[in-house]
């Protein structure tokens, strides 16, 4: 199996808010022409940076393409009313006829609280919050009636198929939640020496919970500013089990980063 390569949309930085629309189309019709396999947008209300809405993003990205997969890198469950998320999530499987993939986090510390608290919910309580939400979400994006924490039933109409779930994050906790709940793990850059170690633990853990081993995708991986070398560092990825990369900006104009991720792809 060859690796999967992704990268992000220009969705966050200085100039966001300036490039606006036309940038996100773009990039996404440049992503798909390249032969790249997802498109990924970062999530957050408040954030160190500019960030555009990621599920706005993310619909404008599908709108273009037809074939290259969308997803959250990662998407704070948490930070919204569980129903709410549901209704977003199914609605970009709809409007991406089935191409979304769903990053799940519980946010970036580097941010701070203020996004959580301009929110209302509590910033210590989002690791809990995370867990609940992914128990339901299935259901809920399912269009099954549920019954939430307060004790209503709802039920969201048009339901969606469920998008695979991939646990962002480095930490034991992450592992956990990705055991119980994910289809895949997505570590930033954790190092081809730690993976085997960390995909043993991975697969003991999901073992406990009778659930196959999720997937691994590696988030920003070291990788050599030369194509084919990097080809070379992305085959000892595949000899570790890892199924896909998303490659991290390197603050430069996103359209030399995707000449560079379409030239990785070709000489794999």
């Amino acid at each position: 199996m060859v690796v999967r390569i992704g990268v992000f949309l220009p969705t966050s930085g200085p100039d966001a808010a300036a490039s606006g629309g036309r940038e996100v189309r773009d990039s996404a019709r440049a992503a798909e022409a390249g032969g790249l396999e997802s498109l990924w947008v970062t999530d957050h209300l408040v954030a160190s940076a500019p960030m555009l809405d990621s599920v706005v993003a993310l619909a404008a990205a599908a709108a273009v393409t037809d074939r290259v997969r969308v997803g959250f890198l990662s998407m704070l469950v948490a930070l919204r009313p569980v129903a709410w998320a549901a209704k977003e999530i199914a609605t970009l499987q709809q409007i991406s006829d089935g191409r979304l993939l769903l990053g799940v986090g519980t946010g970036n510390p580097a941010h701070g609280d203020i996004g959580w608290r301009a929110a209302g919910v509590p910033f210590e309580e989002r690791g809990v919050r995370t867990d609940r939400a992914l128990a339901i979400l299935p259901e809920l994006v399912g269009g099954k009636t549920v019954t939430l924490d307060s004790g209503v039933e709802v039920a969201l109409s048009p339901g969606a198929p469920m998008p695979p779930v991939l646990i962002a994050g480095n930490s034991a906790r992450a592992r956990r939640r990705a055991a119980a709940y994910g289809d895949a793990w997505m570590p930033i850059n954790p190092g081809l020496d730690q993976l085997p170690g960390l995909m043993s633990e991975l697969r003991e853990l999901a073992e406990r919970h009778r659930r196959p081993a999720p997937a691994v995708s590696v988030v920003a991986p070291a990788l050599s500013p030369d194509p084919r070398q990097a080809a070379e560092e992305l085959a000892a990825y595949e000899a570790a089990g890892v199924e896909r990369v998303v490659l991290a900006p390197t603050g430069q104009d996103w359209r030399r980063d995707y000449a560079f991720a379409a030239e990785l792809r070709a000489a794999q």
